[in-house]
């Protein structure tokens, strides 16, 4: 890239550095239909016809899992979070209760403390942009966990971690899955929607090297002659912006399949052979995801309750004309690349495990750390490991949890929405020496 075109694009790029995701495994997210409404209008309903989808599922339709209630433990008392705040030291913490008042299950315990060693080589030399805890605070406990008999997990979490509130504390949960949809490496009858790795061509900026005033700030995009551009975007690559430069790892049969494939990020093809290939994230094109859940709501196309993934599905393969519209109203585009180790990995760079993995904002927790929910809705309720990002996982207390694969995961997952309250763990060096600030 030209460094004097860079230069000259400065004022645009730094209006846009947020759109690049957070780095590692990090997926595009899920913005559900229940989510809070933001104050932003919904765009207008697409016009115009795109390519047709043809729908070809892969997967019998499958329905949300009927959520079973609980009642929520009442966030802490906690001071008012500054209207300023980014990150979880500035929004503040509050002491919590010892773990041992907290009811977790021994099975949850034991699956946790399996994800925290995993979690452990990276949570030690990763700077925590949360700014809760420095790296030498998880030494004790990162060395204790790797000769700590399982069948003792509890023991360890309230030995070596005590409990704190960010913020408010009140928590909003969603859930994701690794998918499974019918594909072909190569291109055949029944497989033409393209999957593709990286491009060569789009860029990632980091623009604190320009200006110290950028600093943090990051944009992605691609080079046309002497300009920085943003990157093709989803209706661009569906009418074949990336056609003829060998990008296809794979065919997928169902265009909204991958769709929500692309949405969680990692999955599984099922080749006609029977045999299975597993992708992961490798980039994303950098516009912004547009949940389209929830633009359907606001335009009163889809009503309460119906917004569950399976419902979009359903909608969006009624129309094929304007469920492919619809579709390209979400400009993200995710790209992939195959996985021949455990998988699906998460922003730690390590195997996320289904029901114990849970994705957070790495500005409010540090990823690797121990998380417990307590929400209105039993599933997801217990222990957790901090071990990915989305993109529309984003603030104080908003989790995205990790149901693994096949069709009960799908059926959790595809429909979860709770409230209630989150405690974070951290060592307890790291709570003795936050909390000493009060």
């Amino acid at each position: 890239m030209g460094r004097y075109a860079l230069f000259a694009a400065l004022p645009l790029l730094s209006a846009c550095a947020s759109v690049i995701p957070e780095a590692g495994g990090a997926r595009p997210g899920t913005a559900p239909p229940s989510a809070p409404p933001t104050a932003q209008q919904p765009p207008p309903a697409p016009s115009g016809p795109t390519r047709p989808y043809q729908p070809r599922p892969s997967t019998p339709p499958g329905a949300a899992a009927k959520p079973i209630p609980a009642t929520p433990r009442a966030p802490l008392a906690a001071p008012a979070v500054p209207a300023t705040a980014t990150t979880a030291a500035e929004a503040g913490v509050v002491l919590g209760p010892e773990y041992t008042e907290l009811g977790i299950a021994h099975d949850q315990a034991t699956a946790a403390l399996k994800a925290f060693r995993l979690s452990c080589p990276s949570v030690q030399r990763r700077a925590d942009a949360s700014g809760l805890t420095q790296n030498g605070e998880w030494t004790e406990s990162c060395q204790a966990a790797a000769g700590w008999p399982d069948r003792d997990a509890g023991n360890f979490f309230s030995r070596y971690f005590g409990t704190v509130q960010v913020g408010a504390g009140t928590a909003f949960v969603t859930g994701y899955f690794e998918p499974e949809i019918a594909a072909s490496r190569d291109r055949r009858p029944g497989y033409d929607v393209p999957i593709y790795r990286r491009p060569p061509d789009l860029v990632d900026v980091d623009l604190g090297l320009f200006s110290d005033a950028l600093q943090g700030r990051k944009i992605r995009g691609r080079v046309d002659g002497n300009a920085f551009v943003p990157y093709h975007d989803r209706t661009a690559i569906e009418r074949g912006a990336l056609d003829g430069r060998g990008l296809e790892i794979a065919w997928a049969a169902d265009a909204a399949e991958f769709f929500f494939l692309q949405v969680q990020g990692s999955g599984r093809l099922r080749l006609p052979d029977g045999s299975i290939m597993r992708i992961g994230y490798d980039s994303q094109n950098g516009r912004d995801y547009v949940g389209i859940g929830k633009l359907l709501l606001d335009r009163g196309e889809l009503q309460p309750g119906q917004a569950s993934m399976q419902g979009i599905l359903d909608y969006l393969r009624a129309d094929p004309v304007r469920g492919a519209a619809v579709m390209n109203e979400n400009p993200s585009w995710v790209f992939f690349r195959e996985l021949t180790g455990p998988g699906p990995l998460g922003a730690l760079g390590v195997p996320v495990t289904g029901r114990s993995s849970v994705a957070a904002d790495p500005k409010y927790v540090p990823l690797g750390a121990p998380v417990i929910l307590s929400l209105d809705r039993a599933e997801p309720n217990g222990l957790w490991i901090a071990q990915d990002t989305g993109g529309a996982i984003k603030g104080a207390n908003r989790f995205d949890s990790f149901w693994g694969a096949g069709d009960q995961a799908r059926a959790i997952a595809g429909g979860m929405a709770a409230r209630g309250s989150a405690l974070i763990l951290l060592p307890r060096a790291a709570v003795a020496r936050l909390t000493a600030r009060r």
